[in-house]
């Protein structure tokens, strides 16, 4: 098979996590990439760094993608990904802009590019239901994904799934099938998936 990577692009509280889990529950070659982190919030799923660090593999041309968000840095370096797929892994990657998911498309493996999605209501439960502290942080950030897919309505995704309606482990077994088959990205009605 191609190596292969996957890429799960959605709001907050879309299920990146919990489809990563049932991801690795199918097939153990999934495995979470942890990206590079400098600042404060979740340390969990991160490789922590500082940001004289992130820009240092900035200056060296080691990163396929940075951005900041919720008051810190992340980076995807390329060490980082040629880690996991020199060693059989299928890399997953979360995102959360449209130009990270198209930016990791650089890194030379076979990508699925997988668009999660679910309404603002559903994010808040989802968010309340966890006992999140930044609620209304994670709704802007809603906001802004929303926003992020209108803005490029023509980016090709290899599958759109609304997960309120599917469950983690059919969303799983569905990405998997896409995986094994290389399924082609292709455009999707954004402004009607997003309303």
């Amino acid at each position: 098979m191609t190596q292969s990577g996957v890429v799960l692009y959605g709001p907050p509280s879309s299920g990146k996590d919990t489809v990563s889990a049932e991801l690795s529950r199918l097939r153990p070659e999934y495995e979470l990439f942890q990206r590079l982190k400098a600042g404060p919030g979740r340390t969990t799923g991160y490789r922590l760094t500082t940001a004289e660090h992130i820009e240092q593999l900035a200056r060296e041309g080691e990163l396929l993608y940075r951005n900041s968000r919720y008051d810190a840095e992340y980076a995807i370096d390329k060490r980082g990904v040629s880690e996991l797929v020199d060693s059989g892994c299928i890399p997953v990657m979360h995102m959360g802009q449209v130009t990270g998911a198209r930016a990791v498309g650089a890194f030379p493996i076979s990508w699925v590019k997988v668009l999660l999605w679910c309404p603002r209501d559903v994010t808040e439960d989802r968010c309340q239901g966890r006992g999140d502290k930044d609620v209304e942080t994670r709704l802007k950030v809603w906001d802004e994904t929303r926003r992020d897919l209108l803005d490029h309505a023509s980016e090709p995704w290899s599958l759109v799934i609304e997960t309120q309606s599917i469950d983690p482990s059919q969303t799983a077994r569905a990405i998997d099938r896409a995986v094994q088959d290389s399924t082609l990205a292709e455009v999707h009605d954004i402004e009607k998936l997003v309303g």
